[in-house]
Order: C-alpha cells, then sequence, then structure tokens
C-alpha cells in the first residue's frame, strides 16, 4: 500500500534541492543537508521517502493530535 502524502523533490544545477508539496514548494535544502537528503532517497522505498520529506517540511501531522494529547505521558 502507496503512503502518498504529496511530496516529491527537485534537485537544482547548484546542487540545491527542493521538497515540493502537491507541487507548491514547501522547503529547499543547500550544502550537506542536500547531499545527506539525496543519499537517504537512494536507500529509501517510497513510503518512507515520503515520511523523510514530511518530516524535513515540519508537515509530518496527521490527525491524531487530538489523542495524543489525552495520552498520559502528554497531560502535564
Amino acid at each position: 500500500m502507496s503512503d502518498d502524502l504529496g511530496f516529491d523533490f527537485q534537485t537544482r544545477k547548484g546542487g540545491d534541492v527542493q521538497i515540493l508539496h502537491h507541487g507548491r514548494l514547501a522547503t529547499t535544502l543547500r550544502g550537506q543537508r542536500a547531499t545527506d537528503f539525496l543519499a537517504d532517497m537512494d536507500d529509501c522505498d517510497f513510503d518512507e521517502q515520503q515520511q523523510i520529506m514530511a518530516r524535513l517540511t515540519g508537515n509530518y501531522k496527521r490527525g491524531n493530535e487530538r489523542v495524543a494529547k489525552n495520552h498520559p505521558r502528554n497531560r502535564r
């Protein structure tokens, strides 16, 4: 089952990597972060790639926030 979260990435001429979410620019990685990101993408399947891009852009919340708020460790 494919977990398509709507992320894609493009490598630019200068080595920068643009991460897109539903076709819109979400973030740009430069330098060592871009290099590390591309190495990670080579080693992952599609679902893992989607999760990594979601974490890098900060778009990783998927509807369980209300449930997590009531978990005992989050009740401070």
